[in-house]
């Protein structure tokens, strides 16, 4: 008897093999919870490498597809050159390899940028201390001077104080980072592992953006292999979609941020701000982070400033909240586009969201996650408007009371009554505009008394003053007298 692949017997038997296997899984991710997310991070972490080489082939396809479409075929366009599968290859492996080079490049210019900065910031600080007493002291001092009065403890509780913060900068904050080394290797196991999975991932994504177009055609033929046509296309259309998101946002925003800390160095350069280097790469680098990034950069930049120039350090927040109102409303538009399509509530809820969730990479991809996810529940609400055969604009909802059960048409609400118009006021007689010249003379009146009221009560407080200051100059040296 030949066997059926197809009968109704094993077809039953499979799905309930299937019930048994999901409700045990089940079972045990419920009961189980903490070794399955121990599982699962044993997981990723054997699949790190290939994750990594995933996301940076990603990001670098664009560069890639720039470079052959935009600088090397026109070239060989030009001079009437066909190139075979072989110097095609050929001209993508050089482009892969110069689009890897570039992000170590520019990885190694960040770090070199950063870490002296930083190092150099913490150790002026640090050995700077003493003369920011110096200056709160000179601050008290002078407010004594105009007047005030304050309590004799005041110095010694700032002198305590200051000692003790110097004592724990010097004895604690500064041996720890001479010793950095000794605190780097403790975690150097993690810091190699880190290396080793992107060192890893970075030869893979080779692979990956030379054969692009093979993986491609393998992820179609798997999906019109195990879906029906519809679905199978549906499927298709949802990562072009996804993928157009993601990098249309992801790229725009690293040129969006690049711009914006080459134009920050610049001012900072011209306004002569200290850390001009270390305050710029930071504001480029947090301007990743949409909506919150700028302010999540430019609040530690301030302090440093602060620390140095308080003068400069308001210049500086001036500098950034015009330069932040540029990237906003100018560059970040005419650059991104509407490539998210989400309003500006969807994009505070995707951060929150994905910062919540995920951290600092959570804020940054949440926004074009959302949009995906917002454009597909986008999509499953037109389709069951449209099974209704209601209207799908989104603008024809606005200002109804309720649609028609008949027509599908939008009812508005009732318009209100319209108020009647007041009558015009009667002439007034010769009485009433007397009565109105009289009043206007008697706030005249009062405006002059006002004025002179001001004027004495500023001569008084003068004189006052001036009082004040030559009794606490007699009662100081009569302090001294008596010493």
């Amino acid at each position: 008897m030949k066997f059926r692949w197809d009968s109704r017997y094993l077809r039953l038997g499979v799905t309930a093999f299937a019930v048994v296997a999901a409700s045990m899984l089940f079972y045990y991710g419920i009961f189980h919870m903490g070794t399955l997310i121990l599982g699962i991070q044993y997981f990723m972490g054997i699949m790190a490498p290939i994750i990594y080489g995933i996301a940076i082939a990603f990001l670098m396809s664009p560069i890639v597809n720039f470079l052959e479409q935009k600088v090397i075929y026109p070239v060989f366009h030009k001079k009437e050159i066909t190139l075979q599968k072989k110097g095609q290859k050929v001209v993508r492996w050089i482009c892969v390899i110069l689009c890897v080079c570039f992000l170590f490049f520019v990885i190694y210019a960040l770090v070199m940028m950063i870490l002296p900065e930083l190092i150099r910031s913490i150790m002026n600080f640090i050995y700077s201390f003493p003369d920011y007493v110096n200056a709160v002291r000179k601050f008290l001092d002078s407010i004594v001077e105009k007047g005030w009065d304050l309590d004799g403890n005041t110095f010694d509780i700032l002198n305590q104080s200051s000692q003790k913060a110097q004592n724990y900068l010097t004895t604690t904050i500064l041996p720890q980072m001479q010793g950095m080394l000794k605190n780097v290797s403790a975690g150097f196991f993690d810091i190699l592992t880190f290396l080793k999975n992107f060192i890893i991932g970075a030869i893979v994504s080779l692979y990956l953006m030379a054969d692009k177009e093979k993986f491609v055609a393998k992820g179609k033929m798997i999906t019109y292999g195990l879906f029906p046509l519809k679905q199978a296309d549906f499927i298709i259309r949802s990562m072009r979609f996804t993928s157009k998101t993601f990098i249309g946002f992801i790229t725009g925003k690293i040129l969006d941020s690049a711009i914006i800390g080459v134009l920050c160095y610049i001012g900072t350069t011209l306004l002569d701000m200290p850390y001009a280097t270390l305050v710029s790469v930071v504001v480029g680098v947090t301007n990743v982070i949409p909506f919150f990034g700028p302010y999540l950069g430019a609040i530690p930049c301030i302090l440093l400033i602060l620390l140095v120039d308080p003068i400069k350090a308001l210049y500086f927040a001036i500098f950034i909240l015009v330069l932040q109102q540029f990237d906003g409303n100018i560059l970040g538009p005419k650059i991104l586009g509407d490539s998210t399509g989400l309003s500006s509530f969807m994009v505070i809820v995707a951060i929150l969201i994905g910062g919540g969730l995920f951290g600092i990479p959570g804020m940054i991809i949440g926004v074009p996650v959302f949009a995906v996810l917002y454009a597909a529940w986008e999509k499953f609400l037109f389709h069951l408007l449209a099974r209704k055969d209601f209207p799908r604009d989104e603008n024809t909802y606005m200002n109804i009371d309720r649609l028609n059960p008949e027509t599908k048409e939008p009812v508005q609400f009732p318009e209100k009554p319209a108020k009647p118009k007041k009558t015009q006021a009667k002439r007034r007689g010769p009485s009433s505009r007397f009565w109105d010249i009289v009043w206007e003379d008697l706030v005249k009146i009062w405006k002059l008394l006002c004025a002179v009221i001001k004027i004495v009560y500023a001569k008084i407080y003068c004189t006052c003053v001036s009082v004040k200051r030559r009794i606490t100059k007699w009662y100081q040296g009569m302090k001294k007298n008596r010493r």
